[in-house]
């Protein structure tokens, strides 16, 4: 009864060492999406300059 036991532990901590595992591996994928997205978007030759477009910055003559 005592093997079983301890097989029993012994499998509860083999499938928590699993999951931290695995977390660690989504949050290192996670970190290097982000890390890429923002590389593409220093990499574009062009992007917007503003949001608004003239007419949003002037007001209109009399």
């Amino acid at each position: 009864m005592f093997e079983y036991e301890l097989h029993k532990a012994m499998h509860a901590e083999l499938l928590r060492r699993a999951d931290l595992q695995r977390l660690a591996g989504e949050a290192t994928r996670a970190r290097r999406a982000r890390r890429d997205a923002r590389r593409t978007v220093r990499q574009e030759p062009e992007g917007p300059v503003s949001t608004g477009g003239v007419r949003d910055r002037f007001t209109h003559a009399a």
